[in-house]
């Protein structure tokens, strides 16, 4: 991907109109606020940002978007950003967004760790990171619940979808299964699944 314009939206037509990146500096500034914003929850603030406010993706491309972030290596926001970048402005635009993702935002971090290192012992600097966990986790739930109707438009199919989430669910929180293996077992009956609704799909639609 190293197209130097803006891609069409492949979303729906119902779905919200998409703006795109006006310039390398919206890019760059645009992923400094959300990193800076990103406390706990980078998913939260990408998917109010990007989402949200910018528009610059709707829900459904966000949830495909962050699909494939995830299960890339590296930072999930940090792959999401390069892709968008990249999107927009090609090799330029994934550096910007690199960019604006990691300078300010290294800087708070470094001066952050100088004075904990001096305070994480307090009981009270360790009460505050147990609240500041479960406040990321309700954020993280609450960003799940705003997606789940990017499902309906999924090509898989709604009930499928479901199928595949429950499945995971079960995988992850009762049997510990690790990722690596969940990837490649759920993951890859997932791809074959929308691989052959894609197929039919396009069949479908070369019918006279």
């Amino acid at each position: 991907m190293t197209n130097s314009v803006p891609l069409q939206s492949t979303a729906t037509p119902d779905a919200a109109p998409t703006a795109y990146p006006q310039s390398l500096s919206d890019l760059f500034w645009s992923f400094t606020k959300l990193a800076l914003q990103g406390f706990g929850g980078v998913v939260v603030v990408a998917q109010r940002e990007l989402v949200e406010k910018k528009r610059w993706l709707t829900h459904e491309e966000f949830v495909e978007d962050w699909a494939v972030a995830q299960i890339l290596p590296g930072p999930n926001v940090l792959n999401l950003a390069l892709m968008i970048g990249d999107r927009s402005f090609g090799w330029r635009g994934a550096f910007a967004a690199f960019a604006g993702l990691l300078t300010f935002p290294l800087m708070v971090v470094l001066a952050m760790a100088a004075v904990f290192t001096s305070i994480s012992d307090l009981p009270a600097v360790q009460g505050a990171l147990r609240g500041m966990g479960a406040a990321a986790a309700g954020m993280i739930i609450a960003t799940g619940l705003k997606l789940i109707a990017a499902l309906k438009n999924n090509v898989m199919g709604e009930a499928v979808c479901w199928a595949f989430v429950a499945l995971t669910f079960v995988a992850i929180a009762l049997l510990r299964v690790p990722l690596v293996w969940l990837l490649l077992s759920v993951g890859t009956a997932a791809c074959v699944w929308a691989y052959r609704q894609l197929g039919r799909a396009q069949a479908l639609a070369g019918t006279p």
